[in-house]
């Protein structure tokens, strides 16, 4: 089978399954907007998960450049370790991003086609005025959202390179060779946490508008 055809039935299965889930969930009380709650909500634990881990791995770090003597073996298994679970965070921060993403546009399109039931012009320009505030929340949250996501790539960039320095450079002078990495780090971090911080706070004025 051709690959971009694969690609294509694998993107239609899955958007089929969503599909069936969302209508799944409706015939038990749960709408598109209860379930977008939610995973921005999980969207946020991952995120700040994420600032724990990478503030674990910059500790890590920071006690690698302290490294004094010892078992070099543990100090490379020990930022080995700092790295999978950041990367483990990360996917975690994206993937939940994405599932924010689907219904979102699940939740965008049913709103716009039901417009067209309504009978009532007065009530129809209310609800259209509500989905484009809706949609202005939405965007500017996932734009956040989505800066804090690029953000995070470099830490794990960075990480990377260190674990696989460690590797194959398991002596004190490759650790000394590491030293200058902690600042590289600490500045990337910084800025991480800053952006998850002000994703945190839209996806917080999203989901109060959304319960409004």
């Amino acid at each position: 089978m051709p690959y971009f055809i694969a690609i294509f039935l694998s993107v239609s299965l899955l958007s089929g399954c969503q599909t069936a889930y969302y209508s799944a969930m409706e015939k038990v009380g749960v709408y598109k907007r209860d379930i977008m709650v939610d995973r921005v909500e999980d969207a946020n634990q991952a995120q700040q998960n994420a600032q724990k881990q990478f503030t674990s791995a910059l500790e890590g770090l920071k006690a690698l450049n302290q490294f004094d003597g010892g078992d070099l073996e543990s100090a490379y298994k020990d930022i080995d370790s700092q790295y999978k679970n950041s990367e483990a965070a990360v996917n975690n921060v994206n993937d939940r991003i994405a599932a924010i993403e689907d219904v979102a546009n699940a939740m965008f399109d049913e709103w716009q086609q039901e417009l067209a039931l309504y009978k009532s012009a007065t009530l129809k320009r209310d609800s259209q005025r509500k989905l484009q505030t809706t949609k202005l929340s939405y965007n500017k949250m996932l734009t956040a959202m989505k800066r804090a996501e690029k953000k995070m790539e470099p830490v794990l960039d960075t990480l990377r390179d260190n674990t696989l320095y460690l590797k194959h450079n398991l002596n004190a002078a490759a650790i000394g060779s590491l030293q200058g990495q902690f600042t590289s780090l600490q500045t990337e971090i910084s800025g991480a946490i800053r952006d998850m911080n002000r994703a945190i706070a839209e996806s917080n004025r999203f989901i109060g508008h959304l319960k409004k």
